[in-house]
């Protein structure tokens, strides 16, 4: 394509960005750029319906071939999306299209090019103004904050391109989410008007008669669509880093970085938080370039699984001094490990967090923040967090924390946008304010109120912040307190929940929803006295069907887990819990859960899984797993 352009203010030039630079703002440029000869058109194209398009706990996931339309009957897959979305979030909007709209992604394969079919199709809509992050990819609270904060909170919403902790690449899975007005992850209300919507779309609006927007420009580039619409390169950076300083202390935190014996590891794993890590970690904090891993994103995560835990972190938990299910490797020296390991997902949302020879679940994790919220500014000036939360799977180490402080408590169903309206109860609907908030799930999900989303820098700033806190009135010349004394400190006071989730993925649908209707058949309905006791000594007390009436809007939940409750023969309690996840793009996950709560300190140093195992073999062989999903063993457990 050939374009005339006109450069307002200063010289615009084009190199090709190495994956450090690539985010690094340069000055403001403005051009006008139209197709030689050509004028834009928007133009109505026919389509049909396409079924499948209903989103599950966090945006609609496909393999990326059903986005590519690969194969004809996925013809204008991507197109029809998001004339949906766009056409839902019109009629919630009174009908008014909207003016402003975020379009980034976390740099998975296909990301580039989605981003310019979305384009075409925003302008094609009278979308007035798009920002795009420069090189297209953004994490996903970065997206958030963006909303929230850019221009006085212009945005009116944000598309975000990922599949968050799936694997990406050919073969591999894309994925599109959408966050409302405050940065929220769009609610179910949104989802299910879109999937209603997509199956009675018969065109998408669209613009042609101009090539490809050049992602890499500068920031402050500006491209004019159409004579409404435009796209603008933004500083991907900006507003995030604003709001963090905001939570953070900033200049405390680089002064401790300094400190003799500190040091920490970070696994960016080739997500969309790496550049996040090294704008933070090292050019705010001045920590050196060592500290982080496979920060660099690349559109397959390098072949990996970008999801932090102990399974596709095990690079990362080695180097921790850790043994693939958590517990410490007691070879290696843990005076010569890094203090502080964290890991981030394929968008930046999630986070594994590890101490030297010693790994913090993230429930533990949750709980820890709460009973030292002290230590976090953004808590610590507003006298604590005026509410916290968890989703129903992750264990009750939070309940036990709050309680004690004396903070209300919230147990939600799993999808990040349950917390979302606790976060904004007095913002978007005038009721009780919560803020500052804290929330947290099991699938190493933290955050708070800062953003509506999930936050895996975050988290990782929490953690430095409660171990600067910690060392307060340790001697420099002194060993520092580390991770490890904070939490077996925190379960000598409190007791220690023992937690880990068997996950089996890809299991055929059918086989799943059958291994879920006996439990509710048998258990939920059935009568408990005709279990058959297995020798164990495990006894299965109760079993119930989790739903959620939303203390905030009055809106109700069902189906969001099904919970067996169990009795051991000292009369210790314990949980398993079974939920399908809606996070994967092929087949069902089943997700199970274990708990068992633990007073007897001389206890406290047993590896999760070990402790466990035979609570998960008595729930195995109840919900008859194996017979049913022929499956021998978990996919995954962490």
């Amino acid at each position: 394509m050939k374009y005339s352009i006109l450069v307002i203010s200063a010289f615009l030039f084009a190199r090709q960005s190495t994956c450090s630079d690539a985010f690094t703002p340069k000055p403001s440029f403005t051009t006008k750029l139209s197709r030689r000869g050509v004028a834009t058109t928007a133009v109505e194209v026919p389509t049909k319906p396409i079924e499948g398009m209903k989103p599950g706990t966090s945006g609609l996931r496909k393999k990326v071939e059903v986005w590519q339309a690969v194969d004809d009957s996925n013809k204008n897959y991507l197109e029809n999306f998001i004339q949906s979305l766009l056409d839902t979030a019109v009629a919630k909007n009174d009908g008014k299209q909207l003016e402003t709209i975020i379009v980034a992604g976390d740099g998975r394969y296909y990301n580039k090019e989605a981003i310019q079919i979305i384009c075409r199709i925003l302008a094609g809509n009278g979308v007035k103004d798009v920002y795009i992050p420069k090189g297209g990819i953004m994490s996903t609270p970065a997206v958030s904050a963006a909303i929230r904060l850019r221009e006085g909170g212009k945005p009116q919403g944000g598309i975000v391109l990922t599949a968050s902790h799936n694997p990406g690449g050919p073969g591999e899975d894309f994925g599109i989410k959408y966050n409302e007005g405050f940065g929220q992850p769009a609610g179910e209300d949104f989802t299910d008007a879109l999937w209603e919507r997509s199956l009675e779309i018969k065109s998408f609006k669209t613009v042609e008669g101009f090539g490809d927007i050049d992602l890499d420009a500068p920031v402050g580039t500006t491209y004019q669509l159409t004579d409404e619409s435009k796209v603008t390169i933004i500083d991907p950076f900006e507003e995030y880093l604003t709001t963090l300083k905001d939570c953070f202390d900033f200049d405390a935190l680089k002064q401790f970085s300094k400190r003799p014996g500190f040091s920490i590891l970070y696994d960016g794993m080739h997500g969309a938080g790496g550049p996040f890590a090294r704008r933070v970690l090292i050019e705010e904090l001045g920590l050196p370039e060592s500290s982080l891993m496979r920060c660099d994103p690349r559109p397959d995560f390098g072949k990996c699984h970008p999801d932090p835990n102990l399974t596709y972190a095990s690079d990362l938990v080695t180097k921790m001094g850790l043994n693939l299910d958590g517990s410490s490797n007691e070879s290696v020296d843990a005076a010569a490990l890094p203090t502080l390991g964290a890991a981030n997902d394929g968008d930046g949302d999630r986070n594994l967090i590890a101490g030297a020879s010693c790994f913090v679940t993230p429930s533990d994790s949750l709980a820890l923040i709460c009973d030292n919220w002290e230590a976090i500014p953004h808590f610590s000036k507003a006298g604590g967090p005026k509410g916290v939360a968890r989703s129903m799977p992750s264990s009750a180490a939070l309940d036990v924390v709050a309680e004690a402080r004396n903070i209300p408590c919230f147990s939600t169903p799993t999808g990040w946008k349950f917390f979302g309206n606790l976060m904004s109860s007095k913002e978007m609907f005038g009721k009780r304010d919560y803020t500052p908030f804290l929330c947290g799930e099991e699938s190493f999900g933290t955050g708070s109120d800062h953003i509506r989303e999930k936050d895996g820098l975050w988290a990782v700033l929490a953690w430095m912040s409660i171990l600067m806190k910690a060392n307060e009135a340790t001697d420099a010349s002194a060993p520092l307190i580390s991770i490890k004394d904070i939490v077996t400190r925190h379960w000598a006071k409190y007791g220690r929940h023992f937690y880990c989730r068997y996950d089996y993925e890809a299991v055929d649908s059918g086989a799943a929803n059958k291994m879920m209707d006996l439990i509710r058949e048998q258990f939920v309905s059935g009568d408990l006295s005709n279990v058959k006791d297995d020798g164990s000594g495990i006894k299965l007390i109760a079993a119930e069907e989790f739903g959620y009436t939303d203390p905030v809007d009055g809106s109700e939940t069902s189906k969001q887990g099904l919970i067996l409750s169990f009795e051991y023969a000292n009369g210790d309690t314990a949980r398993v819990v079974f939920r399908l996840s809606g996070t994967g793009s092929a087949g069902a996950t089943i997700r199970m859960y274990l708990e068992k709560y633990e007073k007897d300190t001389a206890n406290h140093g047993e590896a999760a899984p070990n402790m466990l195992k035979s609570l998960a073999d008595r729930a195995i062989g109840l919900v008859q797993m194996r017979e049913l999903t022929e499956r021998e063993e978990p996919t995954v457990i962490t």
